[in-house]
Parts: structure tokens; sequence; C-alpha cells
């Protein structure tokens, strides 16, 4: 997916030919999944094209979203997105690394799709490596980030590669960060996992019952889409 210069979904358009990370399934997935209810204020980490801040503010009608990009190309394309969606009275994008981000708010709920690929070989693209690897934002750094920004009740939901997930999970939970949702990401029942989709909250609660679950994208022949996955995406992908 998202190798067009531009993405169409039910109720807005992505345009993403200026962008080094363009639409991806898993990115879809992590705007369908993360809990979106009772969240007034809500803060978009790395926005890129907006695909998350808008897919959120599909799912929550009222809510007040700011979205915080430093790549400059995406910040732009991400402002024109977000100026021809529905969403526009309540989408609010800011042009700064997050480490330098102030808000005069704290937020009830903080969703990032992060750089993460902190090993990987680069790319000779500086635009495509500060999308991809983690010298702009560490974990250290991000986490450090919402602790200042989200509310002491609030929730944060982030999706990394699965060994990835493994590390910043250690990392967080050395912070007192409780886990509350966690999704691991198929292609397919056969193939390995890809992704982890990870929901924490900074209060810690003894009674808490992670919920874990996983998600198939196709059934086992690789070309019906899952159910489940269906069910996710159904109010977002034109084919469903």
């Amino acid at each position: 997916m998202g190798k067009n210069s531009h993405f169409q979904f039910k109720q807005f358009t992505i345009q993403q030919d200026q962008c080094a990370m363009k639409v991806c399934t898993d990115a879809c997935v992590l705007g369908a999944w993360t809990d979106v209810d009772n969240a007034d204020r809500i803060l978009d980490i790395g926005t890129g094209t907006g695909l998350l801040s808008l897919m959120i503010a599909q799912r929550n009608t009222y809510a007040a979203i700011d979205a915080v990009e430093i790549e400059a190309e995406a910040f732009f394309q991400a402002g024109e997105n977000v100026h021809e969606s529905p969403f526009k009275g309540r989408i609010q994008l800011y042009h700064e690394a997050i480490q330098d981000f102030e808000s005069e708010h704290q937020y009830d709920l903080i969703v990032t799709n992060p750089p993460f690929f902190q090993s990987d070989l680069r790319s000779p693209a500086e635009k495509i490596n500060r999308a991809h690897h983690s010298e702009t934002l560490d974990f250290a750094g991000l986490l450090n980030a919402v602790k200042t920004l989200l509310k002491a009740e609030g929730r944060f939901s982030i999706l990394l590669p699965v060994e990835e997930g493994i590390q910043f999970r250690t990392m967080a939970n050395e912070q007192g960060w409780q886990l509350r949702r966690e999704m691991t990401l198929l292609h397919k029942p056969d193939k390995k996992p890809f992704r982890t989709l990870m929901e924490f909250q900074n209060q810690p609660s003894p009674v808490l019952q992670v919920l874990t679950e996983t998600l198939n994208i196709y059934e086992t022949n690789g070309v019906t889409y899952d159910p489940k996955f269906r069910m996710l995406l159904k109010d977002f992908y034109l084919k469903f």
C-alpha cells in the first residue's frame, strides 16, 4: 500500500507525494485500533501526512487534536490534507520537534508512529533517514515528552516493529508505565509478526488485566482479507 501520490479513504484523502513516509497498512491499523473514547484533547507525535490525526478525528467527533511534525515537507503536506478534510476545524499542526513542543494543555491521549529503525541500513535520502531512524527522537526522548504532555490519568498508543517493541516495553516498564492493551500484527497466520501496537497508562493498577490480541491482515491464502481486519478498517477503506 501507499506507493501512489495519494490515498483515498471514505471521508478524506491523503496526498503523500512530498512525504518520505507513505500511507501504510500498519499505521492505518493504529489509527483504527487506538482507544479514542473520553479524550477531549489528543496529541499526534510525528504526524507525517496527518493520517493518524484524520483517522482519529473521524472516530472521535469532538476532540481537539494537536499534531507535531519536524520534517518540513511532511508538515506542509499534512496541512494540505487537513485543510481539505471535513475535520480541519479540530486539528492544529505544529512544525517542530516534540522535544521543543510546549502546550498550555495536557492531553487525554497521545498517539505516535515514531521513527524506529534504530539499527537498519541508512537510506541515502536524508528525509527518509529522519522518518525511519531514531536519530531525531529516541525512545528516552519520546517517553520524556509523553510524560510531560500526558495527563496523569491519560494513555498513549504506539506502533513499533516487534523487536523494537520489546525494547520500548522494557524501557517504559522501568519508568513506571503500565501496559493496558497490546496487539500483534501479522501479514497472515503462517508468517512471523511484524508490528506491535501498545497502549500504556501512567497510573499503576494492581488489578489491571492487560488485553492482548492478534490481528492478521490476510487469511492463509494471502489474498482474502481477514474478517477481523475488514471489520477494523471498514469505516476507512473504500474496498470494504
